[in-house]
């Protein structure tokens, strides 16, 4: 009985990780693809007009903290008192901005 349990508990968190990594795809391509791009680039032409960073650079990937992804999201990015990135704050919960900083983590090749 305990098996089958532990076999219904993992199959569930298996699950909701597939439907938090589906939403936070969704959630990139709706509120992030338009500076980030589709594959997290960053070479569309808001991207580079705000100089919106490459997902999928190794380099930043290993020197970028969660924590700090998760705060620009959240807080955005000013620059000269101005958004340079909007916050999401009141768009998306404290959850999908974690989805998204993992989903992001993704984007690195």
């Amino acid at each position: 009985m305990n098996k089958i349990f532990l076999s219904l508990a993992i199959a569930l968190g298996m699950a909701a990780t597939t439907l938090h990594a589906e939403e936070a795809k969704v959630n990139f391509e709706a509120k992030c693809a338009s500076c980030h791009g589709k594959e997290g680039k960053g070479d569309t032409i808001m991207g580079k007009k705000y100089g919106a960073r490459d997902l999928t650079d190794l380099k930043l990937q290993a020197t970028r903290k969660d924590e700090d992804s998760f705060k620009a999201i959240k807080e955005g990015i000013k620059k000269d008192d101005k958004f340079i990135m909007r916050p999401f704050a009141e768009k998306l919960t404290d959850a999908e901005i974690k989805a998204l900083v993992a989903y992001t983590r993704g984007l690195a090749k």
